[in-house]
């Protein structure tokens, strides 16, 4: 008696431990907002523009500095020939020389080198920018589809459990004598079509996540929770907002780079000066010496040097100009068709939330009650379930692509210019 009570309470624990562990709601839970911050903290791009910064950063330091000074060593004046030759110290001319050369860059050019400097690290800083925000989309896109995946499987099980009640209404009209014994088969195949419909969704559930474990890893295999994100879409202000746009605000830095770099070419014009101190020792019967010498570049063929590199970097100006203009004329082109899209998925959700799925469950019932009433065939209530099923999925899917659009925008345009 009291080992079948010892093996009865094991059993029920074992059991209430498999239940608790079985619960839906205790699993691993991912939040839009949770996937957007693993994303910001773990993505690789991002670590990889932090040390871009960093490596601008660094080399911006030395940027208007001089160059290392030159030590010098020699002999001068060494005899190969004559009574006093391979001698060092018998001939007074010869001297073994030490000395130091600095080389002095003319100060437009340094101040150039500056700008060139510090425009690259705004550029970095731009760049960093446009990958956090493309991260940032990304990450918002994947996850929207993998909530909208799960919408889909939850979906599904509804539509498993209305395929059984059909199967029992069947049953019960073959055993009323209100249908025949061949419509017992209708309702397996429906059950058939929906278990291969959602093969595709086990595929889209494993594309969906392996689009999402690109940027927040494992993190990715957590059931996405909460609702479809409703970001404001401002379509009057998001125009006006257009040159904000990160890529387009990246410009701004390039600009200021080419530039300087114009200016430091057109600053090669210039003579770069140099100074050399060197100390000469002879020997024991004649005197030391110290030379100190000058010199200067002389600049004077620049049509053939210098003026081509000046041509040269006011030609990748222009180039960048010009790639501005084309890349802001594809921004607004892509501007308006999100807007447009956008507008299209708003009626969408609206006409089949008000009509669409309205009428298709309103066609599935009448189709059941003259089923029920041995006026109907079963064909014509799958057809309207099949319709029904139609519906829904539709319903999920038009919300996914106006969520994925509004994402787009918002991140383009919303949180970008902020």
């Amino acid at each position: 008696m009291n080992s079948t009570c010892y093996c009865t309470g094991w059993s029920f624990v074992a059991g209430l431990a498999a239940s608790v562990l079985a619960l839906p709601s205790l699993a691993a839970a991912l939040t839009l907002d949770e996937a957007l911050r693993l994303a910001e903290n773990n993505a690789p791009s991002l670590t990889a523009q932090d040390a871009k910064i960093q490596a601008a950063t660094s080399a911006a330091i030395p940027a208007g500095e001089l160059p290392d000074p030159k030590l010098l060593l020699g002999v001068q004046n060494y005899p190969i020939g004559g009574a006093d030759r391979w001698s060092l110290d018998q001939d007074f001319m010869t001297m073994q020389m030490v000395g130091i050369r600095q080389e002095m860059p003319n100060s437009d050019k340094r101040k150039a080198r500056i700008e060139v400097a510090d425009a690259t690290v705004d550029r970095a800083a731009a760049e960093r920018q446009i990958e956090r925000l493309n991260v940032r989309q990304s990450t918002a896109l994947a996850w929207i589809s993998s909530y909208s995946v799960e919408r889909k499987d939850a979906l599904f099980q509804d539509l498993y459990k209305e395929n059984r009640l059909l199967s029992d209404t069947v049953r019960a009209q073959i055993a009323g004598g209100r249908a025949q014994p061949a419509d017992a088969v209708t309702p397996k195949q429906e059950a058939a079509q929906l278990a291969e419909q959602q093969d595709d969704l086990i595929r889209q559930r494993a594309q969906a996540r392996a689009a999402l474990k690109r940027w927040i890893g494992s993190a990715a295999n957590d059931k996405p929770v909460g609702r479809l994100p409703e970001w404001p879409v401002d379509t009057s202000g998001y125009a006006h907002k257009l040159q904000h746009h990160p890529e387009l605000a990246a410009f701004a830095p390039m600009t200021r780079e080419a530039q300087a770099k114009v200016r430091e070419a057109e600053a090669q014009k210039q003579s770069d000066w140099s100074w050399e101190l060197d100390y000469q020792h002879r020997g024991r019967q004649f005197g030391d010496m110290v030379s100190v010498q000058l010199s200067w570049d002389l600049p004077l063929f620049p049509g053939s040097r210098q003026n081509p590199r000046v041509a040269a970097k006011q030609a990748e100006l222009s180039q960048l100009e010009a790639e501005r203009e084309a890349l802001s004329r594809e921004h607004t082109q892509q501007l308006e068709d999100e807007l447009a899209d956008y507008e299209r998925l708003n009626r969408a959700v609206r006409r089949n939330q008000e009509s669409l799925l309205p009428l298709a469950k309103e066609k599935v019932d009448l189709s059941m009650a003259s089923y029920r009433a041995g006026k109907g065939d079963l064909n014509s209530v799958v057809a309207a379930r099949r319709e029904l099923i139609e519906a829904r999925l539709k319903q999920i899917d038009v919300e996914e692509q106006r969520a994925l659009t509004s994402a787009r925008l918002y991140f383009a345009y919303g949180e970008a210019s902020r």
